[in-house]
């Protein structure tokens, strides 16, 4: 057994968790520390960073172009006229030059297929890479938005019929996005303190604990995804929107930890849900969509009643790099709801964003955010650093001209391989195939896990452990990290393994040594009297042999 009494740290975010469990599995000198607690990706995307070092190396030439009679070491800004003949100029000289071909691909795809002038985009490219002037617009610099939209359109949106257009704002990846939007929905009236909304779960952490903290005072109603149904939400879950006191909606999509996409019905089911409740607030965090298989988003099903968070952290393995975009619908509830706040309240709001246009009652929520993350007084010096919004477009550019998906296929494979080989380590089968199944993450619940062996052990086990004992012995006896699924709304004990930031026989290894704890507990089990039927007794010594082999 665990030394550890780990009751004392139940109450524990499983972020704040994981800090614990690495000292505990890097206690032991000579033994590899197996980390599958964090999703950070071990992959990432090589082409669009080689362009961005190259766009770099051309933006430094224009720079210094200026001043040139001046001491070395003193540049300018770019200059707009004949920028695209001294690209091509470029582009010629370093052939062959990784993220150059990249770069002249790009050009072609910005002026041939999305019809924006090529001198332009180069400009705002080499003035952003340079970082010589302020976000302007603060939202998202001019061009970077028509072309990341173009970028959010394919991945979140696809073939769906979408009405309408929509407004991106650049932000410092999701965390940033998250912490705006609940500051600026709780300050411009569209949740207030006491209102109920409902979470989507599991969902991930934060989403539950924000809520809680004392500026927001939220009451949360929990949507439960079905273990037993592929993580899907029952219809009996989802019918819970229909209460008119439950605000709004959020949900992570595909979902954290389960990495299930919402399936095409229970997304056609709320969409009925929301025409009877147009009032609803939904808040999708999509950032695992662009891991799923023909990935449609809450934002193309009800647009008008649906932000959109997006990040690149995980896809292009950026997490690094902060980037992340808000979306919202042009016409939209949040913009109807607030002109419909008491008169009071909007006066209030007049005053608070008086100081920044001269309309108030006029300003779209989308820039109300903006506004609100620096404080309104400071909203002239508002938006994500220039640099980061150009890395954005590149990552964006270069999924867009990928038409035949390569990138995208390399990655999904990548993981599922390693799902296959965690299992592989357990000695056990893994899932049938299921194309809702991003499989970015999976979870090892005990009662599932256990179920071969009998109810009985499933009941015995749940009854014996403490909270996180088996995470604490994972990471004690074997050096493995996982985060606890109860920390994310699970609703057995359970453990989240990343299947995107280690190799893929570490999980060989990760997988044997949660099939050891586990038939160490089998056979206390067993110890004290316990049965199993007689098939699942063969079972367990035909894949306990296949653990020892493997040893």
């Amino acid at each position: 057994m665990s030394r550890h009494d780990t009751s004392k740290l139940a109450s524990l975010s499983p972020f704040e968790l994981k800090d614990e469990l690495i000292k505990l599995a890097g206690s032991v000198s000579n033994r590899l520390m197996l980390n599958a607690g964090r999703g950070n990706p071990n992959f990432l995307a090589t082409v669009p960073r080689h362009g961005f070092l190259q766009l770099g190396h051309f933006a430094m030439i224009e720079s210094e172009r200026a001043f040139s009679y001046l001491p070395v070491g003193v540049g300018g800004f770019p200059r707009r006229a004949g920028i695209e003949e001294r690209f091509d100029q470029f582009t010629r000289q370093h052939q062959g030059v990784p993220g150059v071909s990249f770069l002249t691909g790009a050009v072609s795809y910005v002026r041939d297929q999305l019809g924006l002038d090529g001198g332009d985009f180069l400009y705002e490219m080499c003035e952003g890479f340079m970082a010589c002037n302020y976000p302007v617009p603060d939202r998202m610099l001019r061009l970077s938005e028509k072309i990341v939209k173009q970028y959010i359109r394919r991945e979140m949106i696809g073939t769906h019929p979408f009405d309408g257009d929509f407004d991106l704002y650049a932000v410092e990846g999701g965390t940033a996005a998250m912490t705006y939007l609940f500051n600026s929905m709780r300050v411009n009236g569209l949740l207030k303190a006491g209102d109920t909304i409902a979470l989507g779960m599991p969902i991930f952490t934060p989403y539950i604990e924000i809520p809680e903290l004392k500026e927001y005072s939220l009451h949360e109603v929990n949507i439960n995804a079905d273990p037993a149904a592929g993580w899907q939400y029952p219809d009996k879950e989802l019918d819970k929107l229909r209460d008119p006191k439950v605000k709004a909606f959020f949900l992570v999509n595909p979902s954290n930890p389960p990495s299930v996409r919402v399936s095409d019905a229970s997304l056609e089911y709320l969409a009925g849900i929301v025409k009877e409740r147009p009032d609803l607030i939904i808040l999708t965090d999509d950032v695992y969509g662009t891991f799923a298989d023909n990935f449609v988003s809450l934002f193309a099903m009800c647009p008008h009643n649906t932000i959109l968070v997006y990040s690149y952290s995980k896809y292009f393995g950026a997490t690094g790099w902060r980037l992340g975009v808000i979306a919202t619908h042009k016409s939209n509830l949040f913009d109807a709801q607030i002109a419909a706040l008491p008169d009071a309240e909007k006066k209030a709001l007049n005053e608070r964003y008086s100081s920044i246009t001269t309309e108030p009652a006029k300003l779209p929520f989308i820039d109300r955010i903006v506004a609100d993350s620096r404080t309104v007084a400071l909203n002239h010096t508002a938006g994500l650093s220039t640099p980061q919004q150009v890395q954005m477009v590149l990552f964006s550019l270069f999924s867009l001209m990928d038409t035949a998906d390569t990138y995208k296929d390399t990655v999904k494979r990548l993981i599922r391989s390693r799902k296959a080989a965690l299992y592989r380590g357990m000695g056990a089968k893994a899932d049938p195939v299921d194309e809702n199944v991003v499989d970015y993450y999976t979870l090892l619940d005990v009662e599932r896990e256990s179920r071969e062996v009998g109810p009985e052990f499933v009941k015995w086990l749940l009854a014996s452990i403490q909270p996180h004992e088996l995470l604490f012995r994972l990471a004690e006896e074997a050096g493995v990290v996982l985060l606890p699924g109860g920390g994310f709304g699970t609703q057995h004990p359970s453990g989240r393994v990343s299947l995107a930031n280690l190799n893929e026989e570490d999980y060989v290894k990760i997988g044997r040594s949660v099939r050891k704890l586990r038939d160490e507990y089998l056979e206390r089990y067993l110890a004290q009297g316990g049965k199993t039927s007689k098939a699942d007794k063969a079972g367990k010594a035909g894949k306990a042999g296949n653990g020892k082999s493997g040893k």
